[in-house]
């Protein structure tokens, strides 16, 4: 994903690696990381059993939103 296109407003795919190695502590026993998306600084998670939505405010983003929703 470059710099540019997520300017723009197109969302990128990111590697199940990236995904578990920074969002790993939010799964559930059993649970697997499918795909994963990022659009500037909001992330969008499918696993198995749910989707996760990661949504980062401020300059900083030292603020946080978590949003799970069950498949």
């Amino acid at each position: 994903m470059g710099i540019f296109s997520a300017l723009l407003g197109n969302a990128g795919a990111v590697t199940q690696e990236q995904l578990t190695k920074e969002y790993g502590q939010l799964l559930i026993d059993g649970e697997e990381i499918e795909l994963g998306f990022k659009l500037i600084r909001d992330t969008f998670i499918f696993t198995t059993k749910r989707l996760i939505l990661v949504d980062k405010q401020g300059l900083t983003g030292s603020k946080t939103e978590y949003k799970s929703i069950f498949l």
